[in-house]
This record gives C-alpha cells, structure tokens and sequence, in this order.
C-alpha cells in the first residue's frame, strides 16, 4: 500500500470529515453551557451520565465506567468529578456492599443545573447537526448521528430533523 493508495486516502477523508463534525459540535455545545450555565460539555455529560444512575442491580457506575462512558481516561474523570463534587453538584459515598467501592451521585443541586442545561445542550446539539447537514461532506455523519438517537432530542425544520 502506498501513501496514495484510494483507499487509504477515502479513509484518510472519511476519518477528517468525523473529526470536524465532532469539533463543530462540541465547540458549539461547549459555547453555549458555558455562557448559559457555566458549565464545560464534559461536566454537562459526566452531570448526565451519573444522573442515570439507580439502586437497582448494576445501577451505580464504577469509576472506570464513568470514565468510558465520558470518554475521559479514569485519573481526568476522577479530577472532574472532584471538581463538580467542589461545587457541590456531586457527592461520593462508600459502596454498603463493597468497602472498596466509591459511588458517586449527582446532588440536588447538580440536578437542577442539569435539567436547566439540558434545553440549551439539545438546542446547541440540533443546531450543529442542522448546520452540518447542509454540508455534502458532513450529511451522510448527520444522518449517521441520527439514526442512532434515541428520541431525546428536540426536532427542528432542518435536514437533521427529518
């Protein structure tokens, strides 16, 4: 295989077009948690994620899942969630079953941030993949994207809201 092999290059383009709609999207999402509610997209997921959590069997998340599930290495979302935990939006608790295990929850108030957050993410969400759609390049991800949602995000006029 060469430097220009074309299947190569195709994958070279497919993998950039991924990367700048990823960018889009997060840059736009992180602009508007930020000046609407002080708070970085990463919070926002890891705030999201924890929020799911029940006491059920398998309802709490190991740190490691947590840290898969915000795409974080395990030693940075240990530093986010001290973070949030600072600012009183999380509280950590030892396991009843297992003293060796850490749960974390989302407080009351991480709560509240969250729900008054979540509008704003899914607005500046929808708006990305909207403004994304109407690029040749980014609409086949888009429709990707779309196709996996579950149903969670508000719909708009625009290509994406199909």
């Amino acid at each position: 295989m060469t430097a220009t092999d074309p299947a190569m290059t195709a994958l070279a383009h497919g993998w950039s077009a991924l990367s700048l709609l990823h960018g889009r999207i997060e840059g736009r999402v992180e602009r508007a948690l930020q000046a609407g509610h002080r708070l970085s997209a990463r919070e926002y997921s890891l705030l999201d994620v924890l929020s799911r959590q029940h006491d059920g069997e398998g309802g709490h998340l190991q740190m490691r899942q947590v840290a898969d599930s915000v795409v974080l290495s395990q030693s940075a979302t240990t530093r986010l969630v001290t973070r949030l935990e600072d600012r009183g939006l999380l509280s950590r608790y030892l396991c009843p079953t297992d003293r060796r295990g850490i749960y974390t929850d989302v407080t009351d108030a991480g709560l509240r941030l969250l729900e008054e957050a979540r509008p704003t993410h899914n607005t500046a969400l929808r708006e990305a993949l909207d403004q994304a759609a109407a690029e040749p390049t980014l609409a086949p991800l888009v429709d990707a994207v779309l196709q996996l949602q579950d149903g969670d995000l508000p719909h708009s006029t625009g290509r994406a809201g199909r």
